[in-house]
Formats: structure tokens, sequence, C-alpha cells
């Protein structure tokens, strides 16, 4: 195999293909990308038998072949090269000679032979939208995203195609996210994609709105086509939470709120919380007014802001960490708290309109003597 190509350009790419590829595995050949070169085109695969990212790009092929090159040290060259273009060659025994300005290197190549295959989709049905609305949707919902593997199915997002809307659900046991938004996609359908899937997806995606992605779903897996990128991931199994009956009907108090205020008083207060100083925000509603403490074993921290707030009074507590992310997902200048009393699960929803709900769960607060 014999290529010349530009190096940013298979620099970025390399870098982004070695996203999916394995930190830490007995097998050798899974932490290399799979380099192919054929028709004027290079392709590159990497793939932890989970997650699988493919892309390719125009080359100058003298000869065309395949090799496994080790994943970090080949990104590790390619960012430290200084040349415009990078020439690559492999000889029968998978040395391979990578040129680029008065830098070369000599490595071992594994054959690629030795390379899992990945699986084959039967595509049994796509959703097209929009890349920077997908980018969105994962964006303020991956936070409440379990890190638990007590319960597998609840460390991936929920997506459900019903009436020309997608929805996209995390839950955690603490929280939950719903994201939802009208796309031109006929039928149902309803999958899990694991957590990390959509953290490497969200990297990919782009905020051009004239982009589009495309999801392509088979039985166990889905394929993201994301401009040069596909993104190949198997989905979780199980019985994912019946979100509709865990988000509670109606409310007590309404607040209204500006988010950049409230999530600097939320900071001011927790400087005393940390993994080892544990307390819960201690939050009251009322008189217009958000009244912020909290208590741990080094001192006491107080701080209030304005708001709008609408019905009952209400003091309940929330883990602070919680609220923050929730209110740093809601991308609003203000947001509405729905909440029905100390013990009830408090509904976070924007001003207008039903594009998110973030749900978060209180904690119960000792009485303060």
């Amino acid at each position: 195999m014999k290529f010349h190509c530009s190096r940013p350009e298979l620099y970025e790419i390399v870098s982004n293909v070695s996203r999916a590829v394995s930190g830490k595995t007995s097998l050798t050949v899974l932490e290399g990308i799979l380099i192919r070169a054929k028709g004027g085109f290079l392709s590159f695969l990497g793939y932890d038998l989970d997650l699988g990212i493919s892309a390719q790009m125009s080359a100058q092929i003298e000869e065309e072949g395949e090799i496994v090159l080790s994943a970090k040290l080949f990104v590790d060259m390619m960012r430290r090269m200084n040349g415009d273009t990078v020439t690559i060659q492999t000889d029968e025994k998978y040395l391979t000679e990578i040129k680029s300005g008065a830098t070369e290197f000599t490595i071992l190549g594994i054959p690629s032979d030795e390379f899992p295959e990945i699986p084959t989709v039967q595509e049994e049905q796509s959703i097209r939208l929009p890349q920077h609305l997908l980018k969105g949707m994962i964006d303020q919902t991956l936070f409440a995203v379990s890190t638990n593997d007590s319960k597998p199915v609840h460390t991936g997002s929920l997506f459900q195609l019903e009436d020309g809307e997608l929805r996209v659900v995390s839950v955690d046991g603490f929280r939950l996210a719903l994201r939802r938004e009208k796309v031109s996609a006929e039928g149902t359908a309803q999958f899990i994609i694991p957590g990390k899937t959509l953290s490497e997806m969200t990297k990919l995606l782009s905020d051009d709105e004239e982009e589009q992605a495309g999801l392509f779903l088979s039985r166990k897996h889905v394929v993201v086509e994301i401009g040069q990128y596909k993104v190949i991931s198997r989905l979780l199994e199980g019985e994912f939470l019946d979100y509709r009956a865990a988000i509670p009907v109606g409310n007590s108090t309404t607040v209204t709120v500006d988010v950049r205020p409230f999530m600097e008083s939320i900071e001011r207060t927790s400087l005393l919380i940390s993994d080892r100083l544990k307390s819960p925000l201690r939050i009251q509603f009322g008189e217009g007014q958000i009244k912020m403490s909290c208590s741990t074993a080094i001192g006491k921290a107080y701080d209030q802001l304005e708001c709008s707030l609408e019905g009952d009074d209400v003091e309940i507590g929330f883990n602070n960490r919680y609220m923050l992310e929730a209110l740093r997902a809601t991308g609003c200048d203000q947001v509405k708290l729905l909440i029905s009393g100390p013990l009830s699960p408090m509904k976070m929803v924007p001003l207008e309109g039903d594009s998110f709900l973030f749900l978060i769960l209180p904690v119960r607060l000792k009485s303060e003597a």
C-alpha cells in the first residue's frame, strides 16, 4: 500500500475516528485504526466492539492495500508532523513508513484480517433531521443519563418517534430530561442509544443549520450518518422507565427565574459543599424571592435573588449539582419551575412551548435547630 494525502485533513479524520478505539483491551488490534486505500479514496475505521466510527477522504493512491496502525501513535504523529502532505507506504511484512516534511517514522502495523468485522446493519427505519437539532437534543438530555451499571438500560437515552415528533429521554433515578422536536419522519420507533455513543456523536455533529444527519435503524444497531462520518452502535435492550407516569401532573407553585443569576447564586451557596462535605441546598420560594442556604461541618452559607412567584410559598431541598446541570442544559435566559410541595419532583420548563422538561427529585430536609 502506498498513498499521498493532506496531513491536516488526515489528522482531523483519524482524531475523530480514534474516539471509537478501545483504550484498554486484551486485543491489541482493537487499539488500532483500520486504514484502506482503494479507488482514489482512503477509508478509516475505529471499532471497540460496541461503537464504531468510520470516515473516508480522497487521496493519491499509488498502490492499494489495507493495514491496522496504533491509533494513539498515529494520531500523535499526524499532530506533531509539520508538512502539508504525508506519504504512507507499507511492505509485505507490515512495516509502515510515514513521511511528512523532513520527518519520517517507521512502525510495525497489524494485518487487516485480524481486525473484527463490523456488524452489517439491515435498515428497517430511518430518521433524518438537521445536525444542529440532533446535537441540541443530545446536549440537553445527556446530563441525566445514568452512570450506574445496576440498570444498564438507563446508561443510554431513549429515542421515541411518534406522530412526527422525536423525543429523547434520559433518567438516572434522581432526575429526568425530556427533549422533543417535530421531524419529517413517518411511522413509530423506539430505541435506546448508549450514553457513550451519544457523547461521541455530539462531538461530530455540526451547529450548521443546513447540514443533515441520518439515523438508520435495525433491531440491534443504529448507524448515524454525520457528514463524511458514519457512527455505528449497538442499541441497549431492556425495559426503559415509563417516563410519562414519572412526570407529575399539575403544580401548586410556579416560579419564573433568570437562569444565569440563579446559577450564580447556587454556585456561591455551594462553596461549602464538596464530595467530602455533603449537604442539600435549602431553597425557600416566597414573597418574590428565592432564599438559599446550606450548612456543612465547616460553616453556613446564605444567598438570595428575586423571582416571580405564583401560588403557594414552599421550602424544598435539592442536590446543588443536579440543579446546576439542569439549568445549564436549558440554554434559556429564563425558565419556569413548577413545584407541587416539598417532597414532589420539581419540573423545569421553558417559558413558552414544551421543547424540554427536566425533572429533579428533591432531598428531604432535616428541621433546623
